[in-house]
């Protein structure tokens, strides 16, 4: 199963409001269990077990804590913010896990604002559950801007970076 596939269904599943989802194929078995947690929703663990005997891969994380959202700008600000980010592509989380600019706390970051990139380049790191994922770029262009502080918590689908195409 393609790492698209198992984030579609995290987001269905998100969305549809089911407590517990079992998913079961060929070579991939899948548990997404959701709850609530002090009124909140909050998904308490996905798993991804192979089960043939080939190498093993974990690639969904369990929950990190969910974020408080800024309180929104005035609709005129919005409206530039929106005309202005509209001709960059956004970069944005494939997985829930702890963001990281770094390969290692010694290391350089991966890319600066302002940097050249080329489609596979890596841009960071996502860790989940002790697993580094290194996210590389889908789009080459020049990164705009970093949205996420270093070693920051990341939901899925959350904005990373913007990416200027041209």
């Amino acid at each position: 199963m393609k790492l698209k596939e198992i984030q579609n269904l995290i987001k269905f599943v998100a969305k549809s409001g089911a407590s517990e989802v079992k998913l079961e194929m060929d070579d991939v078995k899948i548990t997404i269990k959701t709850g609530t947690e002090d009124g909140k929703d909050k998904t308490t663990y996905i798993q991804q077990v192979p089960t043939m005997a080939a190498q093993p891969q974990q690639m969904a994380p369990s929950a990190a804590p969910q974020q408080t959202e800024a309180p929104a700008p005035t609709a005129e600000s919005k409206e530039t913010a929106a005309d202005d980010d509209s001709k960059y592509i956004t970069v944005k989380s494939p997985i829930i896990g702890t963001f990281y600019r770094k390969p290692s706390p010694d290391k350089p970051v991966f890319i600066e604002v302002g940097d050249t990139v080329k489609e596979g380049d890596v841009l960071c790191v996502i860790e989940a559950m002790k697993l580094f994922n290194e996210i590389e770029s889908e789009v080459s262009g020049k990164i705009v801007k970093v949205l996420v502080d270093d070693a920051s918590p990341v939901e899925f689908d959350q904005p990373l970076f913007l990416v200027d195409p041209s």
